[in-house]
């Protein structure tokens, strides 16, 4: 047993980090259940179109809203209690749902509000959970420790937590609920184990107005040139990747000719390559330089619009589906962990909530030129935009992407754990 616990979390890692990984996989699985239980709690309440549709915008929008202000408080506060705060609201409120529905008292307009809810804290914890990590890990080790955190996310969120979750609520629609609330709960007290390095903010960055620090965060990246390519780099690829897979489903419908279940499966192909992204991962960047990892992965997502636009092929486009899995795990992983090296320690959480603006600033946008585009030329066009779009944009950034890992070459004082 503890040869399979140091196979997957080295003990250089820090018992903190080891506290840190368990709370992370935890609440996964218990938001992986929520990914197909949400959904399928609201369709049971509602026909109404726009309600169902409105439970997607109230999962989209809250970073969106809420980031910004999320990355000035990891950096204000004790950013292992804001995770815990947060996540002990979450549980609150997933008690408060949990009642409801024994009761059969809930309606679809409680379980809006409770999706927001719930969509907000995770801003919270998300943001100060990302900045934890390189508080308990050495430097040299962010690499590892991301590939673990990034592992669970993809293994327990994205691959066994839907269909466990709507696998409970065939059983009974309290059932997937009341295993998140244990979930998320059991995280809280994994976090709340973490004994955290003392940090100090510097003497000329003294708290200064909500509207200064958020400001403070932009212009730092806006002026640190690997950040700010990082950034734009990954607004523009999540504006080309929402347009296309905003339609993924309608494209596997109409140009491959599968059902719900054979759409299931092509979906469960990338997670597979993500899988199979995280056991090659080690191996890779022990022998490839970071910059040039990011540089293949982006060429990779580039070929995968042009090879999603042009195949009919169900075993091509899963092929496809399953290198593409493991470039996401690989490159995201890779994004983090430069960010996470490069910016300052008392910047982290403000630097992070501009990332997640740019992901998810991406992901509107870009869903909403692929909806209009699918309407209006077909089902393949948001898929050639994608791949126009990202051809483009590599083309001109391709020099820098190589600098964006070599940018943190000056050495930082390793945290203690």
């Amino acid at each position: 047993m503890g040869t399979i616990v140091e196979s997957l979390v080295p003990a250089r890692l820090g018992t903190g980090f080891r506290w840190l990984l368990a709370s992370s996989w935890t609440s996964n699985l218990g938001d992986g259940i929520a990914v197909a239980a949400g959904p399928l709690l609201v369709a049971s309440l509602t026909g109404n179109a726009f309600l169902v549709s409105l439970a997607a915008l109230l999962r989209w929008a809250p970073p969106l809203v809420f980031g910004l202000y999320a990355g000035v408080l990891s950096d204000r506060l004790d950013r292992r209690r804001i995770v815990m705060a947060a996540d002990a609201s979450r549980a609150v409120v997933l008690a408060v749902l949990v009642a409801l529905l024994a009761t059969d008292r809930l309606t679809v307009v409680v379980a809006l509000v409770a999706i927001g809810l719930l969509t907000t804290a995770e801003v919270f914890a998300d943001n100060a959970a990302a900045t934890l990590t390189p508080a308990l890990v050495h430097r040299d080790d962010l690499v590892v420790a991301n590939a673990r955190i990034q592992a669970g996310f993809l293994t327990l969120n994205q691959l066994v937590g839907p269909p466990v979750g709507a696998a409970l609520f065939a059983a009974g629609m309290v059932w997937p609920f009341v295993a998140e609330t244990v979930l998320v709960g059991a995280g809280v007290l994994l976090v709340s184990r973490l004994m955290l390095p003392a940090r100090t903010r510097p003497e000329d960055q003294r708290p200064a107005g909500v509207r200064h620090e958020v400001v403070e965060g932009l212009r730092w990246t806006v002026r640190h040139p690997a950040v700010r390519t990082l950034s734009l780099t990954i607004l523009i690829f999540n504006v080309t990747f929402g347009a296309a897979w905003s339609v993924l489903v309608l494209y596997a419908q109409q140009r491959l000719g599968l059902d719900a279940v054979g759409f299931g499966l092509f979906t469960t192909a990338g997670a597979v390559g993500g899988l199979a992204g995280t056991a090659m991962y080690g191996r890779l960047t022990r022998r490839v330089s970071l910059g040039n990892v990011m540089r293949a992965g982006l060429i990779i997502e580039t070929l995968t619009h042009l090879a999603l636009a042009v195949t009919t092929s169900v075993w091509v486009a899963g092929a496809v589906m399953f290198v593409f899995g493991a470039h996401a795990f690989i490159w995201g992983t890779t994004s983090i962990t430069v960010r996470q090296r490069a910016v300052p320690e008392h910047l982290q959480g403000r630097v992070g909530s501009v990332n997640t603006i740019s992901v998810f600033g991406g992901l509107v946008a870009g869903s909403a030129i692929g909806g209009a585009l699918a309407t209006h030329i077909g089902v393949t066009a948001p898929f050639w935009f994608a791949f126009a779009g990202s051809a483009v944009f590599v083309a001109l950034l391709w020099r820098e992407l190589t600098r964006i890992a070599h940018a943190d070459d000056a050495p930082h004082a390793p945290a203690e754990s």
